[in-house]
């Protein structure tokens, strides 16, 4: 199923006989079970290689929306890897801060930075436990920032907290649909974002951008074609 695009000004509820917030459409079947490395110790692993395991270039959605970042000056790149869209954003003279559990995809941002021409900060840092400093940004970027269901809405949280007021949020992920796609993201369901649960945790906000739906994104050797996302773009 693919929806269209929707913010807060133009809303059409799908389901009428519930109380929601932006438009939604979303799966409650069971959870299935599985397993799916997050530790410091997975991520390590997975960016010890030489090459870029999603490549050097910026995701799509980061891409579309540079031009509505451009009055932010200070960005902070949440759950950022091998740094492609820091690097980016750093690329368009934006000063960039990089949070990551990984020592592995920090060096390696620093080092696509330094190939680059660009200077980034980085920071390494659990974001499922890290408390951010308040207003310290003018926005905050995350890009398929996956971490387990009990962790998503405190990660959510904390890059609002880290943006000044007027500053803007944006972020994609995959959705629990993406299951059935198997072209990249956690082969676990309690690893990926319910569309109910991201309106309710961004329906304080000024809502830019919503969408639910299909995507294509290939990037690196994970991300392998067209998937099931979900993007937000918010005014805090």
């Amino acid at each position: 199923m693919k929806l269209l695009l929707y913010n807060l000004y133009d809303i059409k509820l799908l389901f009428s006989h519930k109380k929601v917030n932006p438009c939604y459409a979303y799966d409650k079947s069971n959870i299935q079970k599985g397993v799916y490395g997050v530790s410091k110790e997975f991520w390590n692993k997975s960016f010890s290689k030489e090459t870029y395991v999603y490549g050097k270039q910026a995701n799509t959605f980061v891409v579309e929306m540079t031009e509505q970042l451009k009055e932010a000056r200070y960005v902070g790149c949440f759950a950022e890897g091998e740094g492609r869209n820091a690097v980016h954003l750093a690329k368009q003279g934006h000063q960039v801060t990089v949070f990551d559990q990984s020592d592995e995809g920090l060096t390696k941002a620093e080092q696509l930075a330094e190939e680059e021409g660009v200077h980034i900060d980085t920071v390494q840092a659990d974001l499922t436990k890290k408390e951010m400093k308040a207003a310290q940004f003018d926005a905050a970027v995350m890009v398929f920032g996956h971490v387990p269901k009990e962790s998503q809405s405190f990660l959510i949280e904390q890059m609002i907290r880290s943006v000044k007021p007027g500053g803007v949020v944006l972020f994609e992920v995959y959705s629990e649909d993406q299951l059935a796609y198997g072209t990249g993201g956690p082969k676990d369901k309690r690893m990926l974002y319910s569309p109910e649960d991201v309106l309710h945790w961004i329906s304080e906000y000024e809502c830019l951008h919503f969408y639910y739906g299909e995507a294509d994104r290939t990037e690196g050797e994970r991300h392998t074609g067209v998937g099931h996302v979900i993007q937000a773009f918010i005014r805090v």
